[in-house]
């Protein structure tokens, strides 16, 4: 009888401890709101032409946002929408084919370069025109 009794007692040990370590667990919702913010590449179509142009006329590049190669040194330069659930699309430009699988692998440090480079291109844009305050 006494084994009995402690068989279960430790099974009722074993049944809370198993409760409070999924308590502890981070829930599946978690790990699926993170996969919803994760964004993807979404080739350019002609339905995107016209924000494509305009997006076009700002990106700060010149060269491949993955690889520093120039842009049109291997052909036609593919073009991306970054997409993100909840936040406003984003023009992404490769040198070639290829290029979006490494830009996939860490997006952030990628469009971290993006910006950075607009936020020069603006900063030397607004040198020059304070450059020419007051002188005609």
């Amino acid at each position: 009888m006494k084994s009995l009794h402690s068989i279960l007692a430790f099974s009722g040990f074993l049944a809370i401890a198993t409760v409070l370590t999924a308590a502890q667990k981070p829930p599946a919702i978690e790990s699926s709101a993170a996969s919803a913010r994760a964004g993807k590449l979404i080739r350019v179509s002609e339905k995107d032409a016209a924000w494509a142009a305009k997006e076009r006329k700002a990106y700060p590049l010149t060269v491949c946002v993955a690889s520093d190669e120039d842009l049109g040194s291997m052909g036609d330069s593919p073009e991306y929408i970054y997409r993100v659930a909840g936040q406003h699309d984003r023009l992404v430009v490769f040198c070639c084919e290829g290029c979006e699988e490494d830009f996939l692998k860490e997006p952030a440090k990628y469009l971290a370069k993006i910006d950075a480079a607009k936020a020069a291109k603006a900063k030397a844009g607004k040198s020059i025109s304070d450059g020419h305050q007051g002188k005609h």
